[in-house]
């Protein structure tokens, strides 16, 4: 992999992140995400190009509006930042292929969701239904499964089946035994993208995953924001953070492995 790609894969990357922002925005408002061009929600002036390079424009602004002069939301570099880190490094784990291409249109969507999620509590269904239809479209080109087409969609089948049942049937589970929502419903939606792409045993170790890193954003939250542990935090982040994970690299224990 030669440095001019992976720089070339940053730079589509931080574009495509400030491409991100924009929908987290207007997707939960049901506005279009191509028209009118981007505004500042405060004022809402047109942003002209030379302010609307990504992270650039945002520390040459010094993080404010050239009009109105309110602050702009440090979820904007953040987010290009992130897009264009993550695409280097799906770009350098898979190189230029298929796979690069499908993954990373999963990626940019939990990227998106997770910023919706964190700010509102909500997943939009385009993208939880959005991933299961992407990950069987696209199991024939799955490195994580083994086997001939067929044998792959199965691993996609069942992946997309074990993410939505066996979640929904802990988060029942859950619900009855704390006598409070367990997992949202956008959640569950979630897991059964995230089977459809890394399998059944993806699901597993995405759980595992997000449940630790949610675990120690909730501690966080206790003990430096007030929060109460009854207070419900946003757990659609976690899990995308978990399937990312798992996206650049499975993890699977041998004893989860299973074959057709």
């Amino acid at each position: 992999m030669t440095t001019l790609i992976l720089v070339f894969a940053f730079l589509f990357g931080l574009v495509f992140g400030s491409f991100l922002n924009v929908c987290a925005y207007r997707i939960p408002q049901n506005k279009s995400i191509v028209w009118p061009p981007s505004f500042c929600p405060n004022c809402n002036t047109h942003i002209k190009w030379y302010d609307n390079i990504p992270v650039l424009s945002y520390i040459i602004l010094l993080g404010k509006c050239r009009t109105c002069k309110k602050p702009i939301s440090l979820q904007y570099p953040v987010v290009e930042l992130l897009t264009g880190l993550l695409t280097v490094l799906f770009v350098w784990r898979y190189g230029i292929s298929a796979w690069t291409f499908i993954v990373l249109v999963a990626v940019y969507a939990l990227i998106c969701l997770s910023v919706i999620d964190f700010k509102l509590m909500i997943i939009p269904d385009r993208f939880s239904l959005g991933l299961i239809v992407w990950g069987l479209l696209f199991a024939w080109a799955n490195p994580n499964f083994s086997g001939l087409w067929w044998q792959k969609e199965l691993y996609a089948l069942l992946g997309a089946a074990v993410g939505l049942f066996g979640v929904l049937a802990i988060a029942l589970i859950g619900t009855w035994m704390f006598k409070k929502d367990a997992m949202g419903g956008g959640d569950v939606k979630l897991m059964g993208g995230v089977g459809a792409l890394l399998g059944w045993q993806g699901v597993v170790t995405t759980i595992v995953l997000a449940s630790f890193f949610g675990l120690i954003y909730a501690l966080f939250l206790m003990m430096f924001k007030g929060k109460k542990r009854q207070d419900a935090i946003p757990f659609g982040p976690f899990l995308s953070l978990g399937a990312i994970i798992n996206l650049l690299y499975l993890i699977v224990p041998s004893m989860l492995v299973i074959e057709f």
